[in-house]
């Protein structure tokens, strides 16, 4: 790879436009927000397309070497361009040295092998059914497997995503370059005597123990297991006072875990409590006994490591990158074997020295994820970009 200097870098945001929280819209902004402050020496090109979009940061659009960008082509054209129109090529439009995606949203380049961008997870070939047929659709329309063909680099979040490109998608090792994301700093272990806190945890009822599980409501989470091991628990009268919080949007596909939750013998003990905030989550994570995250397929996974930094022992899957990112920073299980799961659980409510040492073990872990360090081998990939 050659090296250049004084790049001009667009990004595309588009996956910013939409309030709708996700890791990936986590990982953009968390990425954006640290080239901006780390990278003195770039000038940066944010596509911001469309009609109805969240405000930027201001330190975003306030930065000299900052240049935003709103095409007056709707997203949904951009989406469609490779498959039915004929429209102008970006770089094209815009020039530009690198063209930076975060997700693999269409941006078509007369000269691809400029771009650069993140692929999260291939849960959706993996596990199609687990998508609607909406989202299938779309995920065809992106043409992921062409775009990764043709595109200059890619970056995969994880050493299991890299592989999973490499045998799933055909990509060469040589083009892939494993980036780990960081953590939010605002996750952090609360202390006990915190005014906020307490105000929270009897505003929301929340004085009994609790198990807890935070993300988007939908099959691939494998949230029906949660629920399933938490009716094995609290046949145990050591148990008689646990309850269970599930937090997150609704993704797709969702109807089955609340009924799952309506069919519980305990379902007045489980609570459904929807989307949070940032500070709702923080609390959460700060209050619980557990965190409960036995997913099917992760292509890198924040809501382990929001918990571990906050103090809170985790019980997640031994599948995909989970292993990778967690370790034996957490007890691991087979998402498919409820008994373990319920086991798992079990352990940390009653072994306090098993709680402890996982606490002091996620704190290690959590260490290793920093933005600072996303964003300054990101900009080492770019400046090696080779075309």
């Amino acid at each position: 790879m050659k090296t250049k200097n004084n790049l001009k870098i667009l990004i595309d945001l588009r996956v910013l436009a939409r309030s709708h929280f996700s890791g990936i819209t986590e990982y953009t902004r968390f990425l954006v927000e640290n080239l901006l402050s780390a990278d003195k020496k770039n000038e940066y090109v944010l596509f911001y397309n469309g009609f109805h979009k969240s405000p930027l940061p201001e330190n975003w659009t306030g930065n000299p070497r900052v240049e935003i960008v709103n095409s007056s082509i709707p997203n949904r054209l951009w989406s469609f361009s490779n498959k039915i129109f004929n429209l102008p090529k970006i770089d094209k439009k815009i020039k530009a040295d690198v063209f930076f995606s975060p997700h693999f949203n269409i941006l078509s380049l007369a000269e691809p092998r400029k771009r650069i961008f993140t692929f999260h997870d291939l849960s959706f070939v993996h596990y199609p059914n687990f998508f609607s047929n909406r989202d299938n659709f779309w995920h065809w329309l992106q043409n992921y497997r062409g775009q990764a063909r043709t595109a200059g680099h890619l970056i995969a979040v994880s050493d299991f995503t890299r592989q999973d490109l490499i045998d799933n998608l055909s990509v060469s090792p040589e083009r892939i370059t494993r980036i780990y994301s960081g953590i939010n700093p605002v996750y952090q272990k609360i202390p006990a005597g915190d005014k906020n806190l307490n105000a929270f945890k009897r505003a929301h009822n929340l004085e009994n123990p609790f198990l807890f599980y935070l993300g988007m409501i939908e099959p691939r989470k494998n949230i029906p297991a949660i629920i399933r091991a938490f009716n094995i628990l609290k046949t145990k009268k050591e148990f008689r006072d646990l309850k269970l919080v599930i937090a997150g949007s609704k993704g797709w596909l969702y109807d089955k875990i609340f009924e799952e939750a309506k069919n519980s013998k305990f379902r007045d003990e489980i609570r459904f409590f929807g989307s949070v905030t940032l500070s709702e989550a923080l609390y959460l994570y700060n209050l619980a006994e557990v965190f409960v995250y036995p997913s099917f397929f992760e292509g890198f996974g924040f809501p382990p490591l929001e918990a571990q930094a906050c103090g809170l022992p985790v019980v997640t899957s031994n599948r995909s990158s989970l292993p990778e990112v967690i370790g034996d920073s957490a007890l691991m299980v087979d998402p498919w074997r409820i008994d373990d799961l319920a086991a798992a659980i079990e352990e940390i409510l009653t072994n306090e020295h098993s709680r402890n040492n996982l606490r002091k073990a996620g704190f290690l872990n959590t260490q290793r994820f920093d933005w600072g360090k996303t964003a300054r081998e990101t900009i080492e990939v770019f400046s090696k970009l080779n075309y």
